[in-house]
């Protein structure tokens, strides 16, 4: 386990030691003592959150509306700025899925989640509260990596795969970290834009074009944590310019290209999540 420390909050982090059975998933673990009012950056995957606890984490999504415990989000929560994580003692098992292998793993579609927040016992059940009780009774972080990976990968095998056509177009739009044309994508799986759009969109839990644009947007804010200047990143990572890029930051994020590096959720990222964990599944071909 390491300790990341960011201002006053100070967090413990554990990384599993293998990696786990279904491609497309990754996890970490956390124990914050007191998680104070944290930004929810957008990422292009499917969060998954299970807590065990005695504290319960909280997640604000719009004024007036929270949610509390076990959650689950779709890809790009976050989206403006507007989302808040707080709580004190919690501790959890946060699992991000590629949105290739989400549904097999919820038994839902990503859309059906459009970008919110949903209580995990609202798809699972009462599974939900026998998992949260055998993580809190495991002493060790990698005997809890272990009893959710055997779990997700039951789930996986059990659940309905999206379209192979699907599935090699999100891995395109991620291998070219978000610069591939919707275009291109259908013309090369020989489908229809329509066509694409529709299965994508109802598969994945949003369209191409915007799975394109968040998988960009998730590359160059990494970037921009790691120091590199904002003109730089902009031209390396295919906006116009700047201002292009600034504008895109702002509408993920209500917040500026310089601001949004020293957010706490990207800083403890690369500590995490080594190698950025997860946006990605083993390809097939269309």
């Amino acid at each position: 386990m390491q300790t990341f420390t960011h201002g006053a909050s100070l967090w413990d982090v554990a990384c599993p030691q293998r990696p786990g059975r279904v491609p497309g998933v990754s996890m970490a673990g956390f124990r914050v003592r007191d998680l104070d009012a944290l930004r929810i950056v957008p990422h292009p995957a499917v969060t998954l959150l299970v807590e065990f606890g005695d504290g319960t984490p909280v997640i604000s999504c719009v004024p007036g509306r929270q949610e509390r415990g076990s959650l689950v989000a779709g890809p790009g929560l976050g989206s403006g700025g507007a989302v808040r994580a707080w709580g004190a003692n919690v501790e959890c098992v946060q699992v991000r899925l590629s949105p290739v292998v989400a549904r097999s793993v919820l038994g839902a579609s990503p859309v059906e989640l459009d970008g919110a927040v949903v209580p995990l016992d609202a798809l699972w059940g009462r599974e939900v509260s026998r998992i949260r009780e055998r993580l809190a009774d495991i002493g060790s972080w990698q005997d809890r990596f272990a009893l959710t990976d055997a779990l997700l990968a039951r789930r996986y095998e059990a659940g309905a795969p999206v379209d192979p056509e699907v599935a090699w177009a999100w891995h395109r739009i991620v291998a070219s970290h978000g610069l591939t044309r919707v275009d291109d994508l259908a013309a090369d799986v020989g489908w229809s834009r329509k066509r694409l759009w529709s299965r994508f969109r109802s598969q994945l839990g949003l369209p191409p074009k915007r799975a394109a644009k968040l998988v960009r947007f998730d590359h160059a804010a990494h970037r921009l944590v790691a120091g590199e200047g904002t003109a730089h990143v902009a031209a390396d990572t295919g906006y116009a310019d700047q201002s292009h890029l600034h504008r895109d930051v702002m509408a993920f994020t209500g917040t500026t290209p310089a601001m949004m590096a020293g957010e706490k959720f990207l800083a403890v990222d690369d500590m995490a999540w080594p190698g950025r964990g997860t946006t990605d599944a083993s390809h097939t071909s269309p």
